[in-house]
């Protein structure tokens, strides 16, 4: 039997982290049996579904590596492949027309909380002999079993089973001509020849009416493995409130791709007390069958942690691939400076998302018109004059423009002068800021030309605040 899997998002909001990992699940199942993996929007819901909504999916699957062999394929777009099932079914009487007001409806619904049993449809129209008019307005129901049982063994949960009694004729199609979600859900995977629906376990009570559909169409029953929840660290279901955003968010966020599969493949899976796993590894070592019943625990810090790991694991080139975007998004032009692959190297051990790394590196390619006025009256004041000339001269000469030689005379310098804050100064006067890496690597980084136009704009702001006639003579040194 080929394995073919699907993920089947509806697209009306963004992709959330529990809908991916079931996509990454069911990615993982067919690639590890060496089967197909199908994209599939439903649609259905056409007054919630958004254009916008689409193209966020397809933008998280394409970022986050998830390659479907077909698809997308839209359910909106199968409306009368659907409509043709049934017509054949009212044909064959597993389904019938109900013509049900919504008020009779109601009232059969209080009267069965009355009566403290389970609200559900009463069958009126189930063997209505009374003729109507076609025009009159009605839903389609499907005539679902009343004797027996549907039971199915779920490869997460194990066997599952439901009283036929206790499920209603469930409606296929709606009173404006348009078939329901239960009812197309079981089509497609019928005609999509789908063997294993991956999904979570919210699907379950969705799952024996399903079944008795394809039982109905003489269709072949797919397997079911539903997926538990995932939960925030209060034990509450999920929400933004936990760090739960949309895919995409954790792109802006400056979160790898790498790190949020591996991240969310850990949610509910496990391979002994391994934690980190390649792409390659996790499909090797994916099974259905080593996914937890019980809920998992979203931890935000230990997606950070994973992410770190990668940005210092992955290689740099790898990295600044993902960098770019970043780097885009905030406007920097990058002709003008070092490759961003030299970046990644410099902040790796600094930054735990890439957004931090783009932020901390624009003044390897931007200049700064002006020194911010508490770090350089901290900073630039006339006492390191001398250290700053001494070093620009230094730096002037120096025919090897090299790390090592341009600790040298950092070095030399605060021996000469027997100070010992001319890193500090020097960091002010060439980033405008009080962090970055080593003050010899970001000086070499940035290049020499670069580097003493800086520390010459750093001198004319110290002469600049000395002569200002607001400036205490007596503190010049």
């Amino acid at each position: 039997m080929k394995i073919r899997t699907r993920f089947s998002p509806s697209p009306t909001g963004y992709l959330h982290v529990g809908s991916a990992r079931t996509a990454l699940y069911s990615w993982l199942f067919s690639r590890h049996l060496d089967g197909d993996f199908i994209l599939r929007i439903e649609d259905t819901d056409l007054e919630r579904s958004t254009q916008e909504a689409i193209d966020t999916i397809i933008a998280s699957m394409h970022w986050l590596n998830l390659k479907y062999d077909e698809g997308p394929y839209f359910q909106s777009k199968r409306l009368n492949r659907y409509n043709l099932v049934i017509s054949d079914m009212l044909k064959k009487g597993t389904a019938y027309k109900c013509y049900c007001s919504k008020s009779r409806l109601e009232t059969v619904r209080k009267q069965q909380i009355i009566q403290r049993k389970k609200p559900r449809y009463d069958g009126h129209c189930r063997n209505s002999q009374l003729n109507y008019n076609d025009d009159m307005q009605h839903v389609v129901r499907f005539r679902n079993p009343k004797e027996g049982s549907v039971a199915f063994n779920d490869i997460i949960c194990g066997t599952i089973k439901f009283r036929n009694c206790e499920l209603d004729d469930l409606i296929i199609r709606r009173t404006n001509g348009s078939p329901t979600y239960n009812f197309c859900v079981v089509i497609d995977d019928w005609d999509m020849q789908i063997s294993h629906v991956i999904r979570g376990q919210d699907h379950i009570n969705n799952t024996p009416r399903q079944i008795n559909i394809l039982q109905a169409l003489g269709a072949p029953i797919p397997e079911y493995a539903h997926v538990s929840m995932i939960l925030g660290e209060d034990g509450k279901k999920l929400s933004k409130r936990h760090g739960a955003v949309g895919v995409m968010q954790y792109r802006d966020n400056g979160y790898l791709p790498q790190a949020l599969l591996n991240y969310l493949v850990r949610l509910g899976w496990s391979h002994g007390n391994q934690e980190v796993f390649s792409i390659n590894e996790m499909k090797t070592l994916f099974t259905l069958d080593s996914i937890s019943k019980s809920a998992s625990t979203f931890n935000l810090q230990k997606l950070q942690w994973l992410n770190q790991y990668y940005i210092n694991h992955m290689p740099a080139q790898e990295v600044a691939v993902y960098l770019m975007w970043h780097i885009e998004q905030l406007g920097i032009k990058t002709c003008q400076g070092p490759q961003l692959k030299e970046i990644v190297k410099l902040f790796r051990k600094r930054c735990k998302t890439l957004k931090e790394m783009a932020e901390s590196c624009r003044y390897f390619y931007e200049d700064c018109q002006k020194f911010d006025t508490d770090i350089a009256k901290q900073y630039l004041c006339p006492v390191v004059r001398p250290a700053l000339e001494s070093v620009r001269a230094k730096l002037a000469t120096l025919c090897l423009w090299t790390q090592k030689n341009i600790h040298n005379i950092i070095t030399a310098t605060e021996n000469e002068l027997g100070i010992g804050n001319v890193s500090m100064t020097l960091r002010v006067a060439v980033t405008w800021s009080k962090q970055s890496p080593g003050i010899d690597v970001t000086i070499y980084t940035i290049g020499k030309t670069r580097s003493l136009r800086r520390i010459d704009m750093a001198l004319d702001y110290i002469s600049n605040r000395t002569n200002s006639p607001n400036y205490p003579q007596k503190n010049l040194v």
